[in-house]
């Protein structure tokens, strides 16, 4: 629980990031990516 609690917590301040235009400032746009990919197996197993 406590690790799924940290994964939305990273998540949501990633996504303020990129909204903000933090990430793509510092060419940091590929976390997003990365935290696109990391979701995508609970979408196929849902």
């Amino acid at each position: 629980m406590l690790l799924l609690t940290l994964y939305y917590i990273i998540a949501i301040a990633i996504l303020i990031l990129h909204f903000t235009g933090f990430l793509a400032r510092n060419n940091l746009e590929w976390v997003v990516l990365v935290l696109a990919v990391s979701v995508f197996p609970a979408v196929i197993y849902l």
